[in-house]
């Protein structure tokens, strides 16, 4: 029976010493931690499919002569609308493109309080239709204009071969998920 109590006072112990240990270690932790609020991203950009081919901003992404592209996108807001089923055809500036433009001229447009002018200029770029580089070379033959999603329309020309629009030679072309990218070495200025 001795034997009994003695187990009895240590459990009862070690069961109140458990306890306070516990509340302490419990107050410490909620006094340490601070909430943070996680904010995923949300839209078809955000989305990630390794299955699937790529669309435009993932394919531009994957390309490095693209970054200032992607930059400028992301900056804009309008990953959304270029990832969507499409069709689209997007003219695509290179880095190079970007640098021919006037000093400070990108980092001007890159600035939060500018987001909806470096949008319209992106959707200068953007062709709402389905323009394989054949279809291209059929409009040029009709001299027919491109209707872009910022409202403007783009001549398409052929000369000797190469395929200009707005006067700037589509250098190559790339098939995407969702369209076509036409890589261009001049931004298409509204």
């Amino acid at each position: 029976m001795k034997a009994f109590k003695i187990i009895y006072l240590v459990a009862l112990f070690l069961f109140f010493s458990c306890k306070k240990e516990n509340s302490n270690s419990n107050s410490v932790n909620t006094t340490s931690i601070e909430k943070k609020e996680v904010v995923k991203p949300q839209g078809q950009a955000s989305f990630e499919d390794e299955v699937s081919d790529p669309n435009v901003l993932q394919k531009a992404k994957s390309i490095v002569d693209f970054s200032t592209l992607v930059t400028a996108i992301e900056a804009a807001g309008v990953q959304d609308a270029i990832v969507n089923a499409g069709p689209l055809t997007i003219f695509a500036p290179l880095n190079t493109a970007f640098e021919k433009l006037p000093a400070n001229t990108v980092e001007d447009l890159l600035k939060p309080a500018n987001k909806s002018k470096l949008a319209f200029v992106l959707k200068n770029h953007v062709a709402p239709a389905n323009f394989p580089l054949e279809q291209l070379k059929k409009e040029a033959k009709k001299g027919r204009k491109l209707y872009m999603a910022s409202g403007n329309y783009m001549q398409v020309e052929n000369k000797e071969g190469k395929i200009y629009v707005d006067g700037v030679e589509v250098i190559q072309t790339v098939k995407v998920s969702n369209g076509w990218i036409h890589v261009i070495d001049q931004v298409l200025v509204p």
